[in-house]
């Protein structure tokens, strides 16, 4: 199973998103602790998982996917350090 990260900019205003939320939430496991990022793990590929949330976004907004192998940083707290850990590939 492989980690990506997802991040968005949801710029049509008035809009519901809550598909795209629910959707995300359907990965095996994911961690959102950034206001517009997401860890998800997955067998999917991006491609796979850029094709399973590009209907709950408008033509306005923009979505990447990207697969984290590693070599990380940041300031985040312990417990989003340990999730990392435990769910990144090896």
């Amino acid at each position: 199973m492989s980690m990506y990260m997802i991040s968005y900019d949801l710029k049509t205003k008035f809009k519901n998103y809550n598909n795209l939320f629910e959707e995300l939430k359907r990965s095996p496991k994911w961690w959102h602790y950034l206001d517009s990022t997401w860890l998800v793990t997955s067998h999917e590929t991006a491609a796979q998982i850029y094709e399973r949330l590009r209907h709950h976004i408008f033509v306005n907004d923009r979505l990447i996917v990207i697969e984290v192998k590693g070599n990380y940083m940041g300031w985040l707290p312990q417990k989003a350090w340990e999730w990392i850990a435990e769910n990144i590939s090896s």
